[in-house]
């Protein structure tokens, strides 16, 4: 198949959060099966040039963006993974040369619907027909309107289907409506949501939402979800409309990666026969992060943007309480809302030889959390998918998580007979103190814990699997 994909992240090159992994690990795999794909991504002024050499596109350099009225030009440049993978990079200086991913700055909309205009424009320089375009979030999610209004008369689109992933429901790109002329759409006003425009308000993965030939999002249990009132974000009405055309595939785990008996960023492999190892990396993590050298302390790991929606908010009640009264460590990994920085930070003053805090993110250190801790805490109220409990289960490392989205797709209940970690309910403190302490009785419990982890070391959810399902998605589609 021809594929067209269009991210605002793809790892190692620019990267917030899953979105990047994802979109990485998924057009690896598509292009391993041989499928002709090309990855658009901006030249975000943060990508370290020394990790790739770029090739300029000959005949897309210095390229004014047709119809926009905004005088923007790009460029296009090609840069080659150790894999095979071919990323398109499009190089808008004027747009893409500022800190970080993304911006506050009042033309943040024009960043991400130039990035898609460029890729489909790219397609007509060069006479290359997609059979799929795959949008990824808000970023892209015009695509499918621009497919069926601005570029409907070029017939090198009239097969081409678009496919519309949503990663996270909670980001729409809500901007002013004032900004539609900016899109190139300014003629095209009554395919928008008409209540929006009334309300003075244009809604970008709305929009993608209402025209995509498909939609995907990143777990079946979350496809669910969306379509309600607790968690559609206003969006739940329409995505019921489709509900037939929404399909929820759980994301997949890089096991080249993320696998104990290879990983590079520990120092000590291990195997579900030989568990050595991750006795060795508990010792070097409570090293790492100053606390009591015991083996047989329950150690809880934590690696996670630090923001309300993954359940931080109940911490304050529980854990000062249980590091005070149980014999209990904890190592936090992560950055986000001041917040739950200070309480984290708090936490490991007052409890210096059971309670850790690194604020930031380091990957080497993110491996080591999962390879030397017990347990791994992932209380979210919300969580599409989730990446970090499937990384536990591949570690040993039983997931302490809330029945959600993926998490809920992923974990069985350690109340089952095949359980893999230990699931709790409600989002609330009683909930999560529950969860805590059956995972303290637990770890006391040696056989059983044993079992849990075997099965859990046994559970594969490979890319390889999830591939398939997008590759049959899209088979559909065409056909």
């Amino acid at each position: 198949m021809r594929i067209c994909m269009i991210s605002s992240e793809l790892a190692p090159y620019a990267k917030t959060g899953g979105l990047g992994d994802v979109t990485a690990a998924l057009a690896s795999r598509l292009q391993r099966h041989g499928h002709d794909l090309r990855v658009f991504l901006p030249l975000y002024s943060d990508i370290d040039r020394g990790q790739i050499s770029l090739t300029a596109v000959e005949t897309l350099q210095d390229i004014e963006l047709t119809t926009s009225g905004s005088g923007l030009r790009y460029s296009v440049f090609t840069g080659s993974q150790a894999d095979g993978l071919v990323i398109h990079f499009i190089d808008c200086p004027m747009l893409y040369e500022r800190p970080g991913i993304y911006t506050e700055d009042d033309d943040e909309h024009l960043r991400f619907n130039t990035l898609s205009r460029c890729a489909i424009e790219y397609c007509q320089h060069l006479a290359w027909a997609p059979e799929i375009v795959h949008c990824n979030d808000w970023q892209s999610s015009l695509v499918p309107l621009y497919l069926k209004t601005l570029y409907a008369w070029d017939r090198l689109f009239a097969n081409t289907r678009s496919v519309l992933s949503i990663h996270n429901i909670g980001y729409q790109g809500v901007f002013n409506a004032e900004i539609i002329d900016t899109t190139g759409l300014g003629g095209h006003r009554e395919m928008f949501d008409q209540h929006d425009l009334a309300k003075g308000r244009l809604n970008f993965l709305k929009t993608g939402v209402l025209y995509a030939d498909a939609l995907t999002t990143v777990s079946p249990t979350y496809a669910q979800e969306i379509c309600t009132a607790e968690y559609g974000m206003g969006l739940e009405d329409l995505l019921k409309h489709r509900c037939g055309d929404l399909h929820g595939i759980l994301n997949g785990v890089d096991y080249d990666i993320w696998n104990p008996e290879c990983d590079t960023l520990i120092s000590h492999t291990y195997s579900a026969s030989d568990m050595t190892g991750k006795t060795r990396n508990k010792n070097d993590l409570q090293r790492q992060y100053g606390l009591a050298e015991d083996p047989d302390i329950p150690l809880i790991g934590i690696v996670s943007r630090l923001v309300t929606h993954k359940g931080f908010a109940l911490f304050a009640e529980v854990l000062p309480q249980l590091l005070s009264e149980k014999r209990l460590q904890l190592v936090v990994l992560g950055s986000g809302e001041e917040r739950y920085e200070d309480f984290f930070g708090w936490l490991a003053n007052k409890h210096p030889t059971a309670a850790g805090f690194w604020r930031g993110f380091n990957d080497p250190l993110a491996h080591l959390i999962e390879a030397g801790s017990d347990f791994f805490l992932m209380p979210s109220l919300y969580e599409p998918c989730g990446l970090n409990q499937m990384y536990s289960l591949r570690y040993g490392t039983i997931p302490i998580v809330r029945k959600t989205g993926g998490l809920a797709d992923t974990v069985i209940p350690h109340t089952e007979v095949d359980g893999t970690g230990i699931v709790f309910e409600h989002p609330n403190e009683s909930g999560l103190s529950w969860a805590l302490h059956a995972g303290l009785e637990l770890y006391a419990d040696r056989p059983r814990r044993q079992t849990m982890i075997a099965n859990g070391m046994k559970q594969n959810f490979s890319w390889e699997q999830q591939t398939r399902l997008y590759e049959r998605l899209f088979c559909s589609l065409i056909n």
